[in-house]
């Protein structure tokens, strides 16, 4: 794209009438305004914004004849029969002919009136998804309604389905739609980007015109997805007001102030002198920068990246006693409490020989040691707090919260770590903050979704850690590898073996790891085995974690309770059941429990055939690669943005229409929009920010 002549913001937008409440169109009352208001709805304009998720093709009526199951189709067609049936469950069927064929109206809800209304000899327009029924094909609660022969034809335009929520209909958003793109036609949106792309692009007009009401002929497929010319241009300026949302927030962050930390500390000098390994390269260079950011008066906000076992917790061990030594606390919190147990370990171990006491604050504690705790925090005895969820918790209070440290951060929604960061709030003073990931961010996501953040990257790992070997095994093979694991741990090394669910369940053909266990104790009777799984007891996970790791236990039989932090190096044998069904992130994580030590280690992925095209994919990547960085490029591929950054339930992330892996490409246009935006035309960043994200502003803070 290449760049045109400076353009000047206007004054104010010239749109008196889309920056109308939504509420001044006809037939918006205040409830259906509230209706609005939770889809982020406020004006006219904001309606011409929310644009349609999907397209639906009813400018042609199909013949009965010619339908197919599966279809979604117009039909027009006789009630030839209404009648109230009792099978099983009590529906309103109606069959309508239309000389071509005939096709059944199934309605389970229904009123009398509706009843009355569907009399032999109407004629009804429908259109609905074609199935395969008892006596022929059906139509399961279909829209229609009766027509004559004054009727209009069908819509000459696709239809468009909208984002909606509860008690807003799908027919009431497209009345309401045209009448705003009617005030559009008088009052153009105003152009933010007006000749600063190749002229044969759509301006912002030509776009929300097209896509709210696409044109007979217009190329459905390119539509569908996603790729069509119109698209592109809402999905470039959407991309762009993101990345300008974050870019604001981190200028905004410059604002606050944070106590700075001495890095170079002796206690700091002291707890790497006591370490049984030297750090890494990836470990000292990615310490170096945030050591560097913890001693300015201003918050940090970074993001640590580092694949399986990279060394991660060191370096947040690291900024908690900077923390400590420098008169503040630090908070690190974990997805599970196994996880956050096994932290705690580490850093007391660490820790409280310098004289820093660190505390464990977890769900299933008992009321007497959360109240202990939390008294400690208080007070500030407690430098260093370990926990999960329980940390934000309104009853925690923190005397001088200096550093927040989230692990595994995509598990935590926005929400949670808006709460515990507003823990250490005090006027313009914030804390700094530190989150942790061993899912690898993707560039192409990290540029947009990840501006506002400073990145750091332990690269490599220890020395002597060699790459596990990964194997695809159909289930029927799982006697072979029981012989197999009895020769491997008759070595004097052990074996995880994992199972998605803890006991069996009618909905999902899935093995179960207490059917597992007990099998796995009668084959092996040489061996011992051990369970592990969310429901137990914090204390009985810990005795079974211990024996574990001291080699009490050959086989530890688990959920994927141990898919992060469990660190048993001479466990070098993982076996995966029904890998099929484990996301690529989880099947990555999960490797990365073994490897963990100096011996060759291996991941076993058995699945159930037949394999679906995708779990077919998802397989062949963990076979083929150990790089983190692959692993998340192509999970981003398959399961989206959204869920890889804990966003889904917030809406940070939740683009209308761009999509971070589809519209990759357009990112480099992104970033240079948004420096030329902000250097040439600032007054055009805060209205272009508005017009795309209304609830960003609070979870771009953290």
């Amino acid at each position: 794209m290449v760049p045109g002549p400076v353009r000047r913001p206007p004054d104010k937008e010239r749109v008196a009438k889309l920056a109308l409440p939504v509420a001044s169109l006809h037939g918006v009352g205040p409830k259906l305004g509230e209706r609005f208001a939770r889809l982020g709805v406020d004006t006219v304009a904001d309606l011409l914004c929310l644009l349609p998720q999907r397209y639906e093709d009813r400018t042609e009526v199909r013949p009965l004849g010619s339908l197919r199951p599966g279809e979604k189709v117009l039909i027009e067609a006789k009630v030839e029969l209404a009648e109230v049936a009792f099978r099983g469950r009590r529906s309103l069927l109606c069959r309508v002919t239309d000389g071509t064929g005939a096709i059944t109206l199934r309605f389970f809800h229904f009123s009398r009136g509706q009843q009355e209304g569907l009399q032999r000899g109407v004629r009804l327009r429908c259109f609905g998804e074609v199935r395969a029924g008892r006596t022929g094909l059906e139509m399961i609660h279909p829209e229609y309604r009766a027509v004559d022969t004054d009727t209009p034809p069908p819509e000459p335009t696709l239809t468009p389905v909208y984002p909606t929520t509860e008690g807003l209909q799908q027919q009431r958003l497209r009345t309401l739609a045209g009448q705003a793109l009617a005030m559009l036609a008088d009052e153009p949106l105003v152009d933010y980007l007006a000749g600063r792309f190749p002229a044969d692009w759509p301006s912002i007009n030509e776009a929300i015109e097209f896509l709210h009401r696409p044109p007979r002929g217009a190329d459905t497929a390119m539509l569908l997805a996603g790729r069509h010319p119109c698209q592109r241009r809402i999905a470039l300026e959407e991309l762009l007001a993101h990345r300008l949302s974050l870019r604001n927030a981190a200028a905004g962050r410059r604002r606050e102030r944070a106590c700075g930390f001495d890095p170079a500390d002796e206690r700091v000098a002291r707890f790497l002198e006591r370490l049984p390994f030297e750090l890494t390269p990836g470990q000292r260079g990615a310490w170096r920068e945030i050591g560097a950011d913890l001693g300015e008066p201003v918050p940090m906000h970074r993001l640590l990246q580092g694949d399986v076992g990279s060394g991660k917790t060191v370096i947040a061990a690291l900024a908690a006693l900077s923390a400590a030594a420098s008169g503040c606390q630090a908070a690190i919190m974990a997805p599970t409490e196994l996880l956050a147990e096994q932290h705690q370990a580490s850093f007391s171990a660490w820790l409280e020989p310098l004289g820093i006491e660190v505390v464990l604050l977890t769900g299933s504690l008992p009321a007497a040691e959360r109240r202990a705790a939390r008294d400690r925090l208080a007070s500030g005895g407690a430098a260093v707090a370990v926990g999960t969820h329980a940390l934000f918790q309104e009853a925690v209070n923190f005397r001088r919260l200096g550093l927040v440290v989230v692990d595994e951060q995509h598990r935590f929604g926005v929400h949670q770590r808006l709460s515990l960061k507003r823990k250490g709030e005090r006027g313009d003073f914030a804390p700094h903050q530190l989150v942790m990931t061993a899912t690898p961010i993707p560039r192409t996501l990290a540029m947009t979704a990840y501006a506002d953040l400073d990145c750091s990257v332990v690269a490599g790992l220890p020395p002597g850690r060699k790459p596990v070997r990964t194997a695809v095994m159909p289930e029927a093979r799982r006697g072979r590898l029981v012989e197999r694991i009895a020769a491997h741990c008759g070595e004097g090394r052990q074996a995880y073996w994992v199972c998605p669910l803890i006991e069996e369940s009618d909905h999902v053909d899935s093995s179960a790891a207490l059917e597992r266990e007990r099998e796995l104790s009668a084959a092996l009777p040489g061996l011992s085995v051990g369970l592990i799984h969310g429901r137990l007891k914090a204390a009985e996970k810990e005795r079974t974690m211990r024996a574990f790791k001291q080699a009490r236990l050959d086989v530890l039989v688990a959920t994927t309770v141990i898919e992060v932090g469990v660190d048993v190096p001479n466990a070098s044998l993982m076996v995966v059941e029904n890998a099929e069904r484990l996301g690529l992130a989880q099947l990555h994580q999960l490797r990365g429990r073994v490897g963990r030590g100096r011996d060759e280690s291996d991941c076993v992925l058995l699945y159930k055939a037949p394999l679906s095209d995708h779990a077919r994919e998802r397989l062949t990547v963990l076979r083929e690669t150990n790089d983190g960085f692959v692993v998340a490029e192509k999970d981003m591929q398959l399961r989206g943005p959204g869920e890889m950054l804990g966003t889904r339930q917030t809406g940070i992330v939740e683009l209308r229409v761009a999509d971070l892996a589809r519209d990759a490409d357009l990112l480099p246009t992104v970033v240079r929009l948004s420096d030329e935006l902000m250097a040439d035309a600032p007054g055009c960043v805060e209205p272009l920010t508005r017009r795309w994200i209304r609830a960003g502003s609070e979870y771009a803070k953290v």
